[in-house]
């Protein structure tokens, strides 16, 4: 392939001589890279709601106004006539890329001299361009993705590569005391989660600049700044390898682009996809294969169908293939929704029996999940000593293990790597009053939880498990200390250094009840339920923004005794729902009818940078909603658990209609309702609900036609 060429920056026009033997006077282009400060009254949530707003604006700086083209160094490898050398065309997500790692480094190369045509001198300032989808590496292992290598000393000129918590530019600094490597080392930009990411690195002098995804960039000052006169004669560019068998790049690049002189940044953000932001992708990667180039490139789809129970639709899954085996229908992960592809239409008829699950004590919380290659599991927390763990066998839940607990309000399931967790939230003290809520850790060689870490808590009623920016957390509800509910909750952050979680964040909560996680494209949000402040249910639940390192505060709800927020996603409308249990004063004399209040729905409205009320429900000291779907339908299911003179009141699940907002559709006995759980196996979607007034929680079965 011709090369685009060094004279002039692939310009109309070459570039003159400069001074030192530079090929161009390039002029500096990174006026400040410092974030800007985000004004707005504090307290008042817009600080942080400015970030909607911050894309466009972050980006607004100046930069090098020359006509340089990019100089599109994926394109150089990509043959004209075909593949050669094993390099394999892939789509993975409805993206496509190439996978270089069967095809031998020097396959992947080229010299300099084609496009360092005129000058054999790199840039002293620029931006490299990369659109990339990365594999989970294990702990140390570096992969290349560029490296320029001076072929006759074997000498590494310029390399960038990736590990799992780094990544790393080198460049060969050499002086009058001789040559050594330099590297600049970027902490964890979050590349292993099996999406693809567009990254931007931008050199200029001392300044070493790195954006992911258009966000907000990470700099450094490096005390070795990069030569200004780093020579490339006889070198040769190496894609995805440092010219060795070692090191190769085993995940698929999409895009890999040099601009010279330039921040290639504003060029790119913002962008209605950042993930994909294109400066210069090789036309053979652009749009979908048709017949001709299928036989030109060998072709693959990143295609996998997932069989058994409704598996989760994220971005991870997203383009992927669910086969529903019981009601056999066949759909596709779009966003996160599931599309029905290929199966006829299924409803909710009705709702009957399948299982009275008698439990070792009252249960105040559910928590469903599952352990591959194990099975599906629940985990009960039980008022007494002893809560325990249930498994599916045979069509119904068994007794499984059990575990000692202090008053566990809820328990939560996740994820490290390949380590599996499961935290308990104790709301009582142990034998020697002290009150610890415990994570523990499934073993694979017992088949069973281990105790791993014990956290100091203050009557905890929940957890809540999360991942921002590659690293993971964990947020207790601290309700109450004594009789002071105006406490702190804490926000814990997992150290991989020591492999235990450690405090990160701590946030003025009122008799919290409940925390939940969710993201909305780039932003995570975290929202809090808020009971009681020692005199009051009447008391501001709220919600918070993740910026530059912790939450701050974001928008704030009056809401009654919350004790839950459940938050769901229909079609690209987000929403947000509070179960209110009780209103009460200590001035006022309590009323029955203070437990049959309004629980609301509030939704994301873009446009105002808020979420806004949608509808009211009436709800009878309401403690949980769960969001769930049986075909294209929408539900939820509210934990209406006391009318004011009885725990024996119907639990309602509401059917979405659209413009008519949600309907009550099915009214459900339900006696002291806690907790609900929706989940589906093989056989078909089933919905389970706890008692905090008798030990039987019941297991439901949505029947369809």
């Amino acid at each position: 392939m011709a090369g685009s060429g060094w004279g002039g920056f692939s310009s109309d026009a070459a570039p003159p001589g400069g001074p030192h033997g530079h090929c161009a006077a390039v002029p500096p282009v990174f006026a400040s890279r410092k974030p800007p400060a985000f004004p707005g009254p504090s307290g008042s949530g817009r600080l942080s709601r400015a970030l909607f707003l911050l894309t466009p604006l972050l980006w607004a700086r100046p930069a090098f106004s020359g006509h340089l083209r990019p100089l599109d160094i994926l394109a150089e490898v990509v043959p004209v006539n075909g593949a050669v050398g094993k390099i394999k065309m892939t789509q993975a997500q409805g993206v496509r890329g190439l996978q270089l790692s069967a095809a031998a480094p020097r396959t992947v190369s080229f010299p300099a001299s084609r496009i360092f045509s005129r000058c054999d001198l790199f840039p002293e300032e620029f931006s490299i361009v990369v659109t990339l989808k990365v594999p989970s590496l294990p702990p140390k292992k570096n992969e290349y993705l560029l490296a320029v290598v001076a072929e006759d000393r074997d000498a590494l000129l310029l390399g960038l590569r990736y590990s799992p918590t780094r990544l790393h530019f080198l460049f060969l600094h050499e002086d009058a005391a001789g040559a050594w490597q330099t590297r600049v080392s970027f902490r964890s930009p979050g590349l292993m989660d099996s999406q693809w990411h567009t990254l931007v690195l931008a050199v200029s002098e001392g300044s070493f600049s790195l954006t992911t995804d258009c966000g907000l960039p990470v700099d450094i000052m490096a005390d070795v700044p990069f030569p200004a006169t780093l020579s490339v004669r006889g070198a040769r560019f190496f894609i995805g390898s440092r010219r060795r068998a070692k090191g190769l790049f085993t995940g698929l690049v999409r895009q890999l682009a040099l601009l010279p002189g330039s921040d290639a940044t504003p060029k790119l953000c913002p962008s209605k996809n950042p993930q994909l932001a294109e400066l210069s992708i090789p036309q053979a990667l652009r749009g979908k294969p048709d017949d001709n180039e299928v036989l030109k490139y060998p072709y693959e789809a990143d295609l996998k169908v997932t069989l058994g129970s409704r598996p989760p639709c994220t971005k991870a899954e997203d383009a992927q293939f669910w086969f529903d085996a019981a009601q056999r229908g066949l759909y596709l992960c779009v966003g996160s929704k599931w599309v029905s592809v290929l199966a006829a239409k299924v409803k909710l008829d009705y709702v009957e029996e399948h299982q009275s699950l008698f439990t070792n004590s009252e249960t105040l919380g559910l928590e469903v999940f599952g352990i591959p290659k194990v099975g599906l599991f629940v985990a009960t927390a039980n008022r007494k000593a002893t809560s325990a763990i249930y498994k599916w066998t045979d069509g119904k839940f068994v007794s499984y293990q059990n575990i000692a607990t202090h008053q566990a309000q809820s328990w939560r399931h996740f994820t490290i790597g390949k380590k599996i967790f499961l935290a308990v939230a104790n709301f009582g003290p142990n034998e020697k009053g002290q009150e610890f809520s415990v994570i523990y850790k499934w073993s694979h060689r017992k088949l069973k939880f281990t105790p791993y870490q014990r956290i100091a808590t203050h009557s905890a009623r929940d957890w809540e498990a999360f991942k921002v920016d590659g690293e993971h957390f964990l947020a207790v509800a601290n309700h109450r200390e004594g009789d002071n509910h105006n406490i702190d909750s804490v926000i814990y952050k997992w150290n991989p250094s020591t492999r235990r979680f450690e405090p990160h964040q701590s946030i003025a909560t009122s008799g919290a009840y409940d925390w939940e996680f969710f993201t909305v494209g780039p932003y995570s949000f975290l929202v809090v339920a808020n009971t009681f402040n020692g005199t009051s249910t009447r008391v501001h639940s709220h919600l918070y923004i993740w910026l530059v390192g912790s939450f701050r505060l974001f928008q704030s709800f009056l809401t009654f005794g919350a004790a839950d927020w459940e938050v769901f996603r229909i079609g690209d409308r987000i929403f947000l729902a509070v179960a209110n249990s009780h209103s009460y004063d200590v001035e006022m004399q309590l009323q029955n009818d203070s437990y049959v209040i309004n629980s609301v729905i509030y939704e994301l409205n873009v446009t105002a940078q808020a979420f806004v009320k949608f509808q009211d429900i009436p709800t009878c000291s309401a403690l949980d909603w769960e969001f769930f779907s049986v075909g294209e339908d929408y539900f939820l299911v509210v934990a209406n658990s006391f009318d004011g003179s009885s725990f024996s009141v119907n639990s309602i699940i509401y059917r979405w209609q659209g413009y008519e907002g949600f309907v009550a559709a099915h009214r459900l006995p339900t006696f002291g309702c806690r907790d609900w759980e929706a989940f589906s196996t093989a056989a078909g979607s089933y919905l389970m609900y706890s008692s905090a007034k008798e030990p039987l929680s019941r297991v439901l079965r949505l029947r369809t036609g």
